[in-house]
């Protein structure tokens, strides 16, 4: 008979006082060799740190739905208490998303899972604009509405929350414009290439207020996105407050494992940097091995703010990598000398499905050589600039391919 998982919701309320329990959260790899990687992580992970739950995500445009529903059964069999995420992006079942969504969750209650994290979802790799299926849901709160009316209190729902604001609600600042922000603003704003971004107080509004529609939908706990600035996450803690939502806020850690990763990741969510942590990152950009140091000392020194701070969880992003969580855990005396017992060989294996699909900048491999990419169309195809070989007077010729004909340079 398969066992019947209890809701995170309700384990968070017994946690003894002193005790901060650890999380993990991993995404599907896009190879066979991969997933088998991944489960044999999973294994060691459980049993080295007993995390209270581990959550494994659902890929960009619904890339990994099956996956995703196959690694979280996985996860539960295992004994792990399983989080499964859940979008509404691309979920169709004969034409129809919403019935779709509805036998995912039907396969989470047959194989005993009950936690699920709502999500709208990212649009697929080389389309830049979300856009709802058609009769499907349009957004995570249409989700969270869905799941209690059509399951009532069978699942735990945990939501997504943007201490600086959702990517799509941050904006460019004019020049000229930066002296102007409130205090408010001038606290979660972020800088990249000498441009600076923030979510403006007006639509930072819009943001609370939407969040609060899903806790009152009934969203039982909230997951951040990343951050590096600690009172990013204490402010945010305290507009929820203010705002009437009183469930548990989870920090989302994201742990820095390598710099390439770190300025890719935090761009692309216009993430706010700290400048000191942005020049140490930069002076060890080219020392793989002192950024991992240095990521399990940052990370130790966060998680010990948050533990002073009263969080109720400790949430790794892991990376589907196990050395800077291990270090993290050994520096807070979670664990002893875990971090001796890691096995990164496999990290290679370790790329997301999807990841094939490349942005504009990134370099790219083909049957054609080496490029970088300049353009994204609607359908996928990408320009590509070729760096391997020229044309008459110092020309580089122009690749258009297809998605799955390139792939990213790591």
């Amino acid at each position: 008979m398969t066992s019947v998982d209890p809701k995170i919701i309700d384990l968070l309320k017994t946690t003894k006082e002193g005790e901060t329990p650890v999380s993990l959260e991993y995404f599907p790899p896009r190879t066979d060799e991969g997933v088998k990687n991944l489960k044999a992580r999973m294994g060691r992970m459980k049993e080295n740190l007993s995390p209270l739950f581990c959550d494994v995500t659902w890929g960009a445009g619904g890339s990994t739905a099956d996956l995703s529903l196959e690694l979280a059964l996985h996860m539960q069999k295992c004994g792990y208490l399983a989080n499964m995420h859940l979008t509404c992006t691309n979920m169709e079942k004969d034409g129809d998303p919403v019935a779709a969504v509805r036998e995912a969750l039907e396969k989470c209650i047959d194989g005993g899972i009950r936690n699920i994290v709502a999500l709208r979802g990212d649009p697929p790799h080389g389309e830049d604009e979300w856009k709802a299926a058609e009769g499907g849901f349009t957004c995570a709160l249409d989700l969270v509405k869905f799941i209690r009316s059509e399951f009532g209190d069978e699942f735990g729902i945990a939501v997504a929350g943007y201490p600086e604001g959702h990517p799509n609600a941050i904006s460019e600042i004019k020049e000229g414009e930066e002296a102007s922000l409130s205090e408010a603003e001038l606290a979660r704003c972020s800088h990249f290439d000498g441009k600076t971004y923030v979510c403006k107080d007006e639509d930072f509004k819009k943001e609370m207020d939407y969040l609060k529609e899903k806790v009152d939908a009934g969203a039982d706990m909230i997951f951040t996105q990343m951050f590096f600035d600690i009172e990013v996450y204490k402010n945010f803690v305290k507009e929820c407050r203010e705002y009437g939502i009183d469930v548990p806020i989870v920090p989302g850690l994201m742990c820095i494992n390598a710099y390439p990763g770190f300025k890719k990741m935090t761009k692309f969510c216009k993430t706010r940097v700290p400048k000191a942590l942005e020049d140490k990152m930069d002076s060890m950009k080219d020392d793989p091995a002192s950024v991992k140091a240095f990521g399990v000392e940052f990370g130790a020194e966060i998680c010990q703010q948050l533990i002073d701070f009263g969080i109720d969880v400790l949430h790794f992003y892991t990376l589907n990598l196990e050395k800077v969580v291990y270090g993290i855990t050994d520096a807070l005396n979670i664990t002893d000398n875990l971090v001796e017992k890691s096995d990164e060989k496999d990290a290679n294996s370790m790329q997301a499905v999807g990841s094939a699909w490349a942005r504009v900048g990134d370099k790219v491999k083909s049957i054609y050589g080496v490029g970088v990419v300049t353009d994204m169309r609607g359908n996928g195809e990408a320009v590509i600039e070729m760096q391997s070989w020229e044309l008459a007077g110092g020309q580089k010729p122009t690749a258009y391919l297809q998605k799955g004909a390139y792939e990213k340079v790591f």
